[in-house]
């Protein structure tokens, strides 16, 4: 839950007393989300003069203020929870978290996601406990060690900097401050990088670098001499660096294994700062050649913080990880099925899982099925005319196997079965994915 808008106001000792707002910070975002859950009940953030005299006069701090006031006096209306509304502009500004400790006022207003009238409850306002723990932190920085008004002010200059740490966008993400200090180095400032937009955060703690590569093999096989089949591997770099420093500098290589085929059809993350021209150019659409560029695969980058996907890439291998043969004859109701699968002795028996889809499309409901099959087991989804075979986490011995059936079909329901406009008649396909 997110804060609107975040006060710190000093009183100075004297007669009167004299209250200065010395520090504030809006976030319009939260305030453009305000505008809309609040509806006709939303009273926009003022300027910090007229915030200043209305909470003054709601927490009975005016040096003139000697009045009994009974919408703010009376004892029906005690306060015991320092969230308060305050009068401004013609409407209440609600609901506003606020407290005086040690001659400084802390306050802030919640966001709520809903409409305010009528108040709904302080304990579904979950904001609002937020807000009290940002205030809390704020204050255990200003207070920690502080022994003179020079040091006051010094940790006011820094806050601005920590809330964009602690506090980004209004969402409170540490409400420990001095630990967003320790990551900031204040007394360099002047020759420190200057903290990206997009970046709202630094990383604090043991530096690694997180890499992982995830491939799918996507290959047509027709078993007719007059169509070639076609198969490519498509990759997918993913990283996470956990790194100190504002902007810290991160080189990733990728390297080929023996007799791997080259990358081609790259594309990088933005954060990526330059890359080898070798690299750009490699395209599948070119003819394979011994020219082409095996690495190693160079990335210069200046990471995020989140996980992000450092490259997508295309590759072509010399045969695909399973070879198959689908055939299907049709007569009237019914379809006979046969199904080879092979596995290739270049790919390491072991999965996940491994299945073979066999959808059958513009056909009414499975209404029987008889089947034979060499290894694994058969399921059967009537009302989605389709069979799947759950192979399991390897092959057999003989790398080999074999699924055999007649399939029935009831009446079509075109509310209910799939459609296809290419799968018509002896037109079909089948899926395997491991």
């Amino acid at each position: 839950m997110a804060q609107r808008a975040v006060w710190l106001i000093s009183r100075e000792p004297g007669t009167p007393f004299c209250s200065t707002v010395r520090f504030s910070r809006r976030y319009p975002t939260v305030e453009k989300r305000a505008k809309v859950f609040n509806g006709a009940s939303y009273v926009p953030i003022p300027e910090d003069g007229p915030f200043l005299k209305a909470l003054l006069f709601e927490l009975r701090l005016l040096d003139d203020d000697e009045d009994f006031i009974e919408s703010r006096d009376s004892c029906s209306h005690i306060n015991k929870t320092s969230v308060y509304g305050l009068l401004i502009g013609g409407g209440e500004l609600w609901p506003v978290v606020a407290f005086l400790k040690n001659n400084m006022i802390y306050a802030c207003v919640p966001l709520v996601e809903q409409t305010l009238s009528p108040h709904p409850p302080l304990i579904s306002i979950s904001g609002i406990s937020q807000g009290f723990e940002l205030l809390f932190g704020v204050q255990d920085f200003l207070s920690l060690s502080q022994k003179n008004d020079t040091e006051l002010n010094t940790k006011l200059n820094q806050l601005p900097d920590l809330l964009l740490q602690a506090c980004p966008f209004g969402t409170l993400l540490d409400a420990n401050l001095q630990n967003s200090l320790d990551s900031i180095n204040f007394a360099s400032v002047t020759h420190s990088q200057k903290q990206p937009a997009w970046k709202v955060g630094t990383y604090k703690g043991k530096p690694q670098v997180s890499i992982s590569i995830t491939e799918k093999v996507k290959s047509m096989q027709y078993d007719k001499q007059d169509i070639a089949d076609t198969w490519q591997v498509v990759g997918t770099v993913t990283c996470k660096c956990d790194l100190e420093g504002i902007m810290p500098n991160v080189t990733i290589s990728l390297s080929l294994p023996t007799n791997g085929s080259p990358l081609q059809d790259i594309l990088v993350h933005p954060c990526v700062t330059s890359l080898d021209s070798a690299i750009l150019t490699s395209s599948s659409i070119d003819a394979m050649d011994d020219s082409a560029f095996s690495g190693p695969y160079k990335f210069p980058l200046t990471p995020p913080l989140e996980s992000f996907n450092l490259c997508y890439y295309t590759s072509q291998v010399p045969v695909p990880p399973i070879l198959g043969f689908y055939q299907m004859k049709e007569e009237e109701i019914q379809v006979k099925i046969t199904v080879n699968l092979k596995l290739h002795e270049s790919v390491k028996n072991n999965f996940e899982f491994c299945e073979a889809h066999i959808p059958f499309y513009n056909r009414g409901p499975i209404t029987h099925v008889e089947y034979k099959v060499s290894f694994g087991q058969l399921e059967v989804f009537r009302e989605k005319s389709s069979l799947v075979w759950i192979i399991g986490q390897k092959f057999p011995k003989s790398m080999e196997i074999n699924l055999s059936g007649t399939v029935t079909f009831g009446a079509k329901s075109h509310e209910k079965q799939s459609f296809d406009e290419i799968c018509i008649g002896g037109t079909a396909y089948l899926k395997t994915g491991n």
